[in-house]
């Protein structure tokens, strides 16, 4: 897994050094070839690997050189960790193109490489590198400075940003580097404020393929901290040495460094404090915040390889009339591309970096003194950023406004401001003052400012990022200054900021031990503005100039024809009180053999419970998730009370679910959950008839109760409450009753009637036969993707002509087949009961496994009496024969062998 966000990978590299002539370096394998493009019109390039040995490491290299003759300028191009070389062999391509010779290795450790992870190890990785360099000098297509002495620029994104950093600290030969999210502390980076960040150096750990794929010394590191919850000095000690900040003072080369703004792996303030000690050296360096980061999000590769390159072309190829771009440039989300729902983004700039206290303003804050629980074990924990999630991280819905955090009740103090008046951007990390007492030594807290939209009903927390601080010898209580996470985020007038200091927080170790903490105030909140960075005013677009005439042509056309098109279906008021209609529903996943769902059509009316049935791989899941507007179908129309569905189709509102497996916070009450969930929605309190709900799912006092106190019938009775908070018009279920016993399932019966009984609709999926019978008031049957039958309850049981033939004796295969060719007889299944029969229509077909309409007239199939006769001649040890009324019958009969 490469720990940069995927539209980072394949761009970044890190490079190695070979020495042809050296003892130290030798030549294992290599071959060469020409590399084809895309663009027909664009050059090719040619591409060597080699497997090289520096210092007995097997070391994989790609190295790609342009056609044209002659010396180039190199660069190395270093692969996010857990990644290769693989990794960044478009970028590598586009930069031969463009006239350079690029280098690209797989680090050790991974890819084809050999040795161990060193997490940039100055003599291990870094001194990798510097072979690499040598060897670049020693090559006829790269351009020296002087003998031994390449032009040679490195790029990387994480990992390989580190080692371009390090690498220019380490050997004055490099010119130029764009380090991208990367580190420049990574003690700070894992262990801020003294706080182990667990969960991301878990990651690390895992990616890399375990603990015994690192250096033993880092391994025994990483076991030490994740048993202690807590960095020791050598830990520290040991990520500092191998941090760029060791040799900060010695990188004194062009550097551009891109740094990304959902990033709870490497905040902004990695890639400040590298700017703020790189310009104390005299280099010049220009800071670029991208959209994206390890959270996820836009990594807009496209704008930032040019940017790259540029970069190069100015340092490298000394082209003094390239525009490199701003000294400053941050990405901004300007809201959402209505045709596709992408993120739309903006940029800001300014001539100088601001760093990240530029113009500060100062923010009251009111709230009283506030005290409240570590709870032991540090569980349930806060939720902020979920690291791992790369494109799907919750930042990126931050940054449209979606609150998705989480702090949990009695673990938290807060202090708010009064609404803004204006807006108010900040750009930068706010900071505050704030009292700390403690019932322990230490304090573990994770402070946060969170965007609070008017009425309280949306809590945003920029970026999902948070700053944990540990506070020493806090039993007495002491003043603390708390730096919050760099953000670049605008508050909108009428909103309000919250400072949150939480006691624990998912990412992240606290201590296990049950403690209380006591916070108050003692002064404002200082927010950066930045006040230097400003938007460009957008050219305006082509469409503009062109829009008004192709309006008219459109407008000419609709005239002439006479037709309408429209993306979307306008409503049918002949359903708007008909809570689901299907029709000719279809879907196939790609790669699939066959449709999952295939024609569908039927049709709920108000006050019915529906029963889905259907055998595993029916298509069942796949009709829900369509119906939910969770996936698209290939064909047909899904509407509800006639709108059509559409992924956040406004109707869906209307539209209640419940999943199998729903989780609960234990340690809190049955009503604190459901009330914790309904904030989350972000829609009124008064909205969510929490009470109306509560007396459907008849939980009682239980209510009060912690849920972990709960059975199983509770937790599903609970469930099912949250799913109708709002009172849906539809509700649908999914398996209700699993893990249920008889009691609780009676009851679960009856909630589901209590809550179509006003007249609401309820759809169930379920396996439970005699359940659905007892409960629903109409099926549908579907088999293989198809809708086998559906109708009234009473209509199915009845309209099969089943019969149950109970048996004296077992009967042998061999008989049991006679029995299934008698031309009376559609299908024979053996039950415990006894033989369970479909009666075949007349004339007869004449063989057992003839179809039958179910719609013709019983008048028209055979006599069950004509049956009896042929049984006692086959000498079939009939005991009885009755007709057959149970759903679960039925079932089988219309299906088949399929179950």
């Amino acid at each position: 897994m490469d720990l940069r966000p995927p539209g980072l990978r394949g761009r970044l590299r890190r490079p190695r050094r070979w020495i042809a002539a050296a003892a130290s370096v030798v030549v294992i394998a290599g071959a060469g070839t020409w590399t084809a493009v895309a663009d027909d019109d664009a050059p090719p390039v040619h591409q060597t690997d080699r497997v090289m040995s520096l210092d007995g490491v097997r070391i994989d290299t790609s190295y790609f050189t342009p056609r044209a003759a002659g010396r180039h300028p190199a660069v190395l191009l270093g692969h996010g960790f857990g990644g290769s070389k693989d990794d960044v062999r478009d970028q590598a391509e586009a930069l031969a193109r463009d006239g350079y010779a690029v280098l690209t290795w797989s680090a050790r450790g991974f890819g084809k490489s050999t040795g161990k992870v060193g997490l940039n190890d100055p003599k291990a990785e870094v001194a990798d590198v510097e072979k690499l360099i040598d060897w670049l000098a020693e090559q006829p297509t790269v351009q020296l400075d002087k003998k031994g002495d390449p032009r040679v620029g490195m790029a990387g994104g994480s990992y390989g940003g580190a080692i371009a950093l390090l690498t220019a600290g380490h050997d004055a030969r490099v010119d130029a580097i764009a380090p991208a999210i990367t580190y420049w502390n990574l003690s700070d980076a894992l262990f801020p404020n003294g706080v182990f960040k667990k969960l991301w150096a878990g990651i690390f750990v895992n990616t890399a393929g375990g603990c015994d794929k690192f250096e033993p010394a880092i391994c025994e590191m990483y076991q030490r901290v994740a048993e202690s919850g807590a960095p020791d000095a050598a830990a520290e000690k040991m990520l500092q040495e191998r941090s760029p900040a060791a040799v900060g003072d010695r990188i004194k080369v062009p550097t551009l460094l891109i740094q990304g703004q959902t990033d709870s792996l490497f905040p902004l303030n990695q890639a400040d404090a590298a700017a703020k000690a790189i310009k104390a050296n005299g280099a010049p360096v220009d800071v670029d915040w991208i959209a994206g980061g390890h959270d996820g999000g836009d990594m807009e590769t496209s704008r930032v390889q040019s940017r790259v390159e540029s970069w190069f072309d100015r340092y490298l190829k000394d082209e003094k009339t390239t525009d490199t771009g701003p000294a400053f440039r941050v990405t901004r989300t300007g809201g959402v591309d209505s045709t596709d729902g992408a993120a739309q983004l903006r940029g800001a700039s300014d001539d100088t970096y601001p760093g990240l206290e530029s113009g500060r303003k100062s923010v009251a804050l009111t709230g009283r003194e506030q005290s409240f629980a570590n709870p032991a074990g540090a569980n349930p924990p806060a939720v902020s950023a979920l690291p791992g999630l790369g494109g799907s991280g919750l930042s990126q819905l931050s940054s449209l406004g979606v609150g998705v955090s989480l702090d949990f009740p009695g673990q938290y103090a807060r202090f708010d401001s009064k609404p803004v008046t204006d807006d108010l951007r900040i750009t930068g990390a706010p900071t505050a003052t704030v009292h700390v007492k403690s019932t322990t030594d230490d304090a573990v807290l994770f402070a946060k400012v969170y965007d609070v939209g008017p009425g309280g009903t949306q809590q945003v927390l920029p970026s999902q990022l948070v700053s944990p601080l540990r506070v020493t010898d806090a039993r007495s209580g002491k003043d603390v200054t708390v730096t919050l996470p760099a953000i670049d985020h605008k508050i909108e007038q009428g909103h309000r900021l919250r400072l949150v200091l939480a006691s624990t927080d998912l990412g992240y170790a606290s201590p296990a031990a049950p403690a209380t903490y006591t916070v108050s105030l003692k002064g404002d909140l200082e927010v950066p503005t930045a006040p230097g960075v400003s938007s460009a005013a957008a050219p305006l677009p082509s469409w503009v100039w062109w829009l008004p005439l192709a309006g008219a042509v459109l407008a000419l056309f609709l005239l002439l024809t006479g037709r309408r098109r429209t993306a979307m279906p306008a409503p049918d008021p002949e359903l708007a009180e008909v809570p689901l209609q299907i029709t000719d529903l279809s879907k196939k996943y790609a790669g699939g053999d066959r449709y999952s769902v295939r024609d569908l059509s039927f049709r709920v009316e108000k006050g019915q419970v529906l029963g889905l049935l259907g055998p595993n791989g029916a298509g069942k899941t796949t009709s829900l998730r369509m119906l939910m507007g969770l996936i698209k179908p290939d064909g047909g129309e899904i509407r509800v009370f006639g709108h059509a569905i559409r992924p956040g189709a406004p109707v869906l509102s209307r539209v209640g679910s419940f999943v199998e497996g729903a989780g609960f916070l234990p340690h809190l009450s049955g009503r604190e959950n459901l009330e914790l969930y309904w904030q989350a929605t972000g829609r009124p309190a008064e909205d969510a008839h929490l009470n109306e709900a509560l007396e459907i799912a008849g939980l009682g006092d239980a209510l009060a109760r912690a849920v972990r106190t709960y059975s199983q019938g509770m937790r599903q009775r609970l469930a099912i409450a949250q799913a109708m908070l709002g009172l849906p018009d539809l509700l649908i279920l999914d398996e209700p009753t699993n893990g249920l016993d008889p009691p609780q399932i009676r009851e679960m019966r009856e909630v589901m009637i209590r809550y179509a009984a006003a007249g609401r609709t309820v759809i169930v999926s379920s396996h439970l036969l005699s359940e659905v019978e007892q409960t629903c008031t109409h099926l549908v049957v579907m088999d293989r993707g198809q809708l086998v039958q559906a109708g009234p309850v009473s209509e199915i049981i009845g309209a099969g002509d089943t019969v149950m033939i109970g048996l004296a004796a077992d009967i042998t295969d061999p008989l049991l087949e006679k029995v299934a060719a008698l031309p009376q007889i559609a299908s024979a299944t053996r039950t415990e009961a006894g033989l369970l029969v479909r009666l075949a229509v007349t004339p007869p077909r004449g063989a057992g496994n003839c179809a039958t309409s179910h719609d013709e007239p019983a008048a028209e199939r055979t006599n069950a009496a004509a049956l009896l006769v042929d049984l006692v001649r086959l000498e079939v040890p009939v005991a009885s024969l009755t007709p057959h009324r149970r759903l679960e019958d039925a079932f089988l009969t219309l299906i088949g062998g399929s179950a």
